[in-house]
């Protein structure tokens, strides 16, 4: 996003002191514009959503560039929820679409989700879990209310998002917020990872 900052508006390190945890990239974006005397209107911001696509599918099959990988458990948990019948896989990410795309796809996870809301869908990301749970349903998926919906999320951010809707939460300490940090921010359950899918899938109310 920086790189794409720079590119569009000749600013360097542009994101720098922005928060970004749990954020969408359309806040994220809005801050740093905000912070750097840019217009809410410049049309600019808009050919920034296209640039930073292109830079993203180009950066992220680059070397060391910053912190990639796939946290443990996570392929094990999202196996073992796709050929449960009584669970639905959807994903519900502040990323702009596309770049959730690009991301995932890297890592061969986007298979994984049908459908789901995106922060192109939504400026406040409390907004998303009905926007999810409407696409759950428009494609062919069960209808079900936000209480029985189980957020998973490593921000307090997203623990917030759950209890704003009414669904439940898991938090997982892998991103930049502890496990002390999620439990206070009303996590229904909170794992340092999710490495031990059974205990993972019995916090879900799951059988392993």
């Amino acid at each position: 996003m920086a790189l794409a900052f720079e590119e569009v508006f000749g600013i360097r390190n542009a994101l720098r002191g922005i928060h970004m945890a749990g954020r969408t990239d359309a806040w994220i974006l809005t801050d740093a514009a905000a912070a750097h005397g840019i217009s809410a209107d410049s049309p600019e911001l808009a050919r920034f959503r296209r640039v930073y696509f292109r830079v993203l599918a180009d950066e992220i099959h680059k070397p060391g560039s910053g912190r990639k990988g796939i946290m443990p458990g996570v392929r094990e948990l999202l196996d073992a929820i796709a050929f449960d019948g009584d669970a639905y896989l959807a994903l519900l990410t502040g990323n702009y679409e596309p770049a959730a795309r690009i991301k995932l796809e890297y890592f061969d996870l986007w298979r994984y989700f049908a459908c789901g809301a995106f922060g192109d869908d939504a400026p406040d990301r409390n907004g998303l879990l009905p926007k999810a749970l409407t696409q759950v349903a428009s494609r062919g998926g069960p209808s079900f209310a936000a209480a029985d919906t189980i957020v998973i999320g490593d921000t307090p951010l997203d623990i917030a998002r759950a209890k704003f809707s009414g669904a439940r939460s898991l938090g997982v300490a892998t991103g930049s917020h502890g496990v002390g940090d999620l439990r206070a921010a009303g996590a229904d359950v909170v794992f340092a990872d999710l490495g031990d899918t059974d205990a993972v899938l019995r916090a879900l109310s799951l059988e392993p």
